[in-house]
């Protein structure tokens, strides 16, 4: 680029960016001149600041403006330029020869008469706006506030005159929170005076006044008093945070505004313990199981301690003989401080835990809250290892839990089978519909008498065995394909067999004609698992599960009944009501109990049998009174909604010292109470008050609801009580 030609575009840059700052410095003055004048010094000084960042953002996005295009359009206005400047900055090598040359000519005439691009100075502008400027700044320092004295005391400068004080406000604040060690929280400081800080924080106030005052404090909702301290113009104070508070800034002479601040206080949490291994709070051990893993998580709001506590009881013994030994182990954490996780794998055979034994453990963490930490614990774990008789009855339960499925499996299919025959009943002759309903009703008799062995009843024909889904076809009764096909997809289990349905199970203490398999389930269960003699012995069921199993035959009993009447229509609702029944057989389980140390006062024999009542007490539960409102309250209530006078706000405030504890937000109803005793004709003081009031209002408890009248027949019924008969 030609040397003249770039030195007069950076002279014109220049220039530019010196009438954007000569423009915008006296309005960035004019407003900082206005801001120290309403709100202080400091408002000021960032007023100032932010208005000279403004005009050399302004200054530079115009200098910007002034780029290559502009530069090349101030250069065609030269003569000498000939409206081909554009040339100047194209590239040598694409240009033809005649275009060469025209840019030499206008390259040497730049260079014999350079260009000035630089814009002019807009004189009258800048004049007027310095001038408003400096009358702005003029007036906002030398007006006097209000007509009066200056702001700071002066001595009377007559005998007998008292100086004139004007009422201070609050130019500055900051507030300074320093939480305590243990939540992590590095000291913070903010300009508002509200704040939610953590319990037992230390803050401190500084605060700056437009006049000086001659004594200043902070006076809260309870009645303490804070004075604070000067050190020239800036007042300091602090004070622990151990409750919320409401205070207020209180200074002589009084302040103008003298508003209510909050400060919220957050308690520290205790920590909380959750089990991650094992799933579930009774473990029932292996045979020959050495170790149990072990893993709990811990959280806390601040951080959990490092370490902690594994408390583990081992519990020997049966029935009253019962001893318990308790051991501590200290488990290391891992993970950020907040979330700690423990492992530990319990070694059952340095413990001393033998067959037949429970494990009881328990995690008990802390956190960092000083001085005294908060400590949790999680729920116990039970580890139950199972004895040799305990296994033995396990391998026999689990034998015939693998053996039941083949006789709870054939319910379904006989629903199946009855509305499949009431489909076809306008195609088939009466006597064809009764021998297929009959049938069917073979088929429920057969099951029926399955079923019944399991309670100890005898069954009829000749000893079989149990069925195991894989009988010949030849043995099975006559039945459609296209049934037989449909009972193989919807079985109870998913997949059962009808030929099950064909087998008489009946047995009369005989030997079988089959040949038997060594190991077989089904044979031992055939062989072991019926005792006629006692039927309560006769099956391995739990009694409500042998009740379940009963009310299902009774069903069956009633469904046989219809069927083999050519009524299947009439069989379907028991045969629902037994495929329900068997359903919840399939799902029965046993209940365990976690066995609990026996820990009994000794027994005092001398008062066995003596008929004495003395020390003993009623059983009888009192009655708890109903609690009512309080009248005082619900006095004020009322005299705040306009039932006349004014409330006694003194009576509201000690009732509120007393009350503070069962109040959601104790602070809302302090600040109300104070708002309406600043202003107490303030309408919206008032509503805000009673609103508060309300809500702290005690609700009486609903009366009990009448009973729903009966209907014509629970009346019958109730007058057939009362008449007694």
């Amino acid at each position: 680029m030609n040397p003249a030609v770039a030195t007069a575009w950076w002279a014109a840059r220049r220039r530019q960016w010196g009438l954007g700052m000569a423009l915008v410095v006296p309005l960035a003055c004019t407003l900082s001149a206005l801001a120290w004048r309403l709100a202080g010094p400091d408002l000021a000084i960032i007023v100032l600041a932010l208005g000279l960042l403004a005009a050399a953002a302004i200054s530079t996005w115009r200098m910007r403006r002034l780029d290559r295009r502009w530069l090349v359009r101030q250069l065609d206005q030269h003569p000498g330029a000939r409206d081909s400047a554009d040339l100047l900055f194209a590239d040598a090598a694409q240009l033809n020869p005649l275009q060469q040359r025209q840019r030499a000519r206008v390259d040497d005439a730049l260079r014999a008469d350079p260009p000035d691009l630089r814009a002019r100075w807009p004189r009258w502008a800048l004049r007027a706006a310095w001038a408003a400027a400096l009358l702005v700044v003029a007036l906002a320092f030398g007006w006097p506030r209000g007509g009066t004295a200056p702001a700071s005391p002066t001595p009377a400068t007559q005998a007998g005159s008292a100086p004139t004080m004007v009422p201070p406000s609050l130019q500055s604040a900051r507030l300074r929170i320093s939480a305590p060690a243990y939540t992590g929280q590095p000291p913070r400081t903010q300009n508002t005076l509200d704040g939610n800080v953590a319990q037992d924080s230390q803050l401190s106030w500084a605060l700056r006044f437009s006049s000086i005052p001659s004594r200043v404090a902070l006076q809260f909702h309870d009645g303490q008093r804070i004075e604070l301290g000067h050190d020239g113009t800036q007042w300091t104070g602090s004070w622990k945070a151990e409750r919320p508070a409401l205070y207020r800034v209180v200074t002589e002479p009084a302040m103008r505004d003298t508003r209510l601040y909050r400060l919220d206080v957050v308690p520290d949490q205790p920590p909380s313990v959750r089990v991650i291994e094992p799933d579930a709070t009774l473990v029932t051990g292996t045979p020959g199981q050495r170790r149990w893993p072990l893993r709990f998580e811990a959280r806390d709001d601040h951080g959990v301690a490092a370490n902690a506590q594994l408390k583990v009881t081992l519990a020997q013994g049966s029935g009253e003989n019962i001893t318990f030994r308790e051991q501590l182990f200290t488990l290391a954490g891992t993970g950020p401080a907040t979330q700690k996780r423990f492992a530990h794998a319990l070694d059952l055979a340095a413990l001393g835990a033998t067959a037949g034994n429970d494990v009881i453990v328990q995690l008990q963490v802390r956190d960092n809250h000083a001085p005294t930490p908060q400590a949790a614990q999680s729920s116990s774990l039970i580890l139950r290892l199972p004895s040799e008789a305990d296994v033995q009855e396990a391998e026999l339960e689990g034998m015939v839990k693998r053996t039941l499925p083949a006789y709870f499996r054939s319910q379904r299919q006989i629903i199946i089978d009855a509305e499949a025959l009431i489909a076809q009943r306008g195609k088939l002759s009466p006597e064809e519909f009764t021998r297929r309903s009959d049938a069917i009703g073979v088929d429920q008799r057969i099951l029926r008498l399955r079923y019944g062995q399991f309670l100890g009843e005898e069954s009829e024909g000749a000893p079989k065995a149990p069925p195991t889904g894989d009988l010949p076809t030849s043995d099975l009764p006559t039945r459609d394909a296209p049934q037989a096909t449909h009972e193989h997809e919807h079985g109870e289990d998913g997949g059962g067999a009808h030929a099950d349905d064909h087998d008489d199970h009946g047995h009369d203490h005989g030997g079988s004609d089959g040949p038997t398999v060594f190991g077989s389930a089904t044979d031992v269960l055939s062989e072991y698992g019926h005792t006629h003699d006692h039927a309560e012995a006769a099956t391995l069921l739990d009694p409500q599960t042998r009740a379940t199993l009963k009310a299902a035959l009774d069903q069956m009993w009633s469904s046989e009944g219809e069927l083999r009447q050519g009524r299947p229509k009439e069989a379907l609702p028991h045969a629902y009501k037994a495929l329900g029944f068997i359903k919840e057989v399939q799902q029965a389980e046993r209940i365990y109990l976690a066995r609990v140390g026996p820990d009994l006062p000794p027994i005092d024999e001398s008062r066995r049998l003596g008929g004495k009542r003395e020390g003993i007490v009623s059983r009888r539960l009192a009655l708890a009174a109903r609690s009512t409102p309080d009248q005082a309250i619900v006095g004020a209530w009322q005299q705040l909604g306009g039932a006349g006078g004014d409330p006694d706000l003194d009576a509201l405030a000690g009732w509120l010292r007393a009350n503070e504890a069962r109040l959601g937000d104790p602070l809302g109803l302090a600040a109300a109470i104070e708002e309406l005793r600043m202003s107490p004709g303030c309408t919206a003081c008032r509503q805000a008050l009673r609103a508060q009031l309300w809500r702290a209002l005690l609700r009486p408890l609903p009366p009990p609801s009448r009973r729903i009248a009966p209907d014509a027949m629970g009346q019958r019924y109730l007058d057939a009580l009362e008449s007694g008969r």
